[in-house]
């Protein structure tokens, strides 16, 4: 590889009230709903999306060929893309690009029922993969989407570091798109990765194409 680059019809007494009881926590929590920003199509956005609390790990074999099949086959459905990935062992980090928030919605909407039905598939399990909603952050300028590229693309080796159960012993990190990206100020060669389907598409925004750049390439080693 070159340098990579619910109401009753009237009142009654007693019952459950609109916003009444115990607020959730943990993992049914999630997200808050509130109304989400419009997203314009020249802004990729970093989304994060957290697996439910008791299943096994996304960061082995088998989990990530499934997980990487998902991504080559939804990669680029309804207006939504997906450019570049990390797998971590309990949630993903993903940059993106669609056209509006509709695409973004639909998008990802397909890409995680691929998912879970991959992993379900792998794990002889039915139910729900993901613990809630996804978290999305667009990003509106090249200082943001380079420092959301070096997030995403050296998030793994920030875990091993923090003794979170997780590995890197390669030069990169190969449970990511890192091995897909010609934006490395150091050239890599990824042996075998041409019998690989490439599970992320190149990106189209100026922003998380080019724009980035003007800040310097990024370094394999994480910061």
């Amino acid at each position: 590889m070159k340098r990579p680059k619910g109401l009753l019809p009237f009142r009654q007494r007693g019952g459950a009230r609109p916003g009444a009881g115990r607020k959730p926590a943990g993992d049914v929590a999630g997200v808050r709903h509130a109304a989400r920003a419009p997203l314009a199509s020249r802004f990729p956005a970093h989304v994060t999306v957290k697996l439910r609390r008791g299943l096994p790990r996304l960061r082995q074999t088998a989990e990530y060929a499934a997980l990487r099949a998902a991504f080559s086959a939804g990669q680029d459905r309804f207006g939504f893309r997906l450019v570049h990935y990390v797998v971590l062992n309990d949630h993903l980090h993903l940059l993106v690009e669609a056209h509006d928030r509709t695409a973004l919605s639909r998008g990802l909407q397909g890409l995680l029922i691929r998912i879970a039905k991959a992993l379900n598939r792998l794990w002889t399990r039915r139910g729900s993969v993901f613990a809630d909603r996804y978290h999305d952050r667009i990003l509106k300028s090249p200082r943001e989407v380079r420092n959301a590229l070096a997030y995403v693309l050296h998030n793994g080796r920030k875990h091993a570091r923090a003794g979170r159960a997780v590995r890197v012993p390669q030069a990169i990190d190969t449970f990511s798109s890192a091995p897909w990206f010609d934006g490395w100020q150091e050239t890599i060669i990824v042996r075998g990765l041409e019998a690989v389907v490439r599970p992320v598409v190149s990106a189209r925004t100026w922003l998380l194409a080019t724009g980035w750049r003007r800040y310097g390439l990024l370094p394999i080693a994480a910061g």
